[in-house]
């Protein structure tokens, strides 16, 4: 889950948008969003809402990026077996707390970039939300994304919409692309690649220019 779905009154005067100590002070990066401004969880978890029908029926997924797993588990409703990591260790303990009997997965503190985690061909699918724009030069990250499964879906910001993102975000947001560009750099790991837009929850295929955010289906093989 993003760390720039927290409304900057809080932290005006941190100079690092990587510092979530704030967040873990107050039970975690979800419980903080609620507190600080609510709806906007609604955008956030129809992003997992749409990952879920995407992958819907996939046996095996692995979620890059899941901070405190607070969406994970629409995710998780939909497939097999979910696997979720995250490089923050605090938040993957606050994942592990709210662990479901029901809906159960398993969180990992790890670097998808990691060699040693094993991660290559051990899924089918794979997804990051607002992961890639925190993550300059991309090359390694989009690269292990590819090798962990053959179908992939990232979301991510729109360039295009950083003009309207707190101070925060922005400080965080160090890799943005628009639609077009998104594509392209995507295509160079994935054989195909579908860019759908987003604003707020909806979902679709609009002008790209347009979008507030980016959801991409990528897949490797089938040409």
């Amino acid at each position: 889950m993003p760390s720039d779905i927290y409304a900057e009154n809080h932290q005006k005067d941190s100079a690092d948008p990587r510092d979530y100590a704030h967040e873990h002070a107050h039970g975690g990066m979800s419980r903080q969003a609620y507190e600080d401004d609510p709806k906007r969880l609604c955008f956030t978890l129809a992003r997992y809402k749409h990952v879920a029908k995407l992958l819907d029926g996939f046996s095996r997924v692995l979620e890059v990026g899941c901070a405190d797993g607070f969406g994970t588990r629409i995710v998780r409703q939909h497939v097999g077996a979910l696997t979720a990591i995250d490089t923050d260790p605090r938040s993957i303990e606050e994942a592990q707390l709210a662990h479901s009997a029901r809906w159960p997965v398993e969180f990992i503190c790890g670097d998808v970039c990691d060699a040693g985690l094993s991660l290559q061909e051990k899924f089918d699918a794979v997804y990051a939300l607002d992961v890639l724009e925190h993550i300059k030069p991309d090359e390694e990250f989009l690269w292990a994304m590819a090798m962990a499964a053959p179908v992939a879906v990232v979301g991510t910001p729109s360039l295009e919409s950083q003009q309207h993102a707190s101070r925060l975000s922005r400080l965080g947001h160090v890799n943005c692309y628009g639609g077009t560009a998104l594509r392209d750099r995507l295509l160079e790991f994935w054989d195909q690649v579908f860019v759908f837009t987003m604003h707020d929850e909806g979902l679709g295929t609009s002008f790209y220019p347009m979008a507030q955010y980016l959801l991409a289906l990528c897949v490797r093989g089938g040409r």
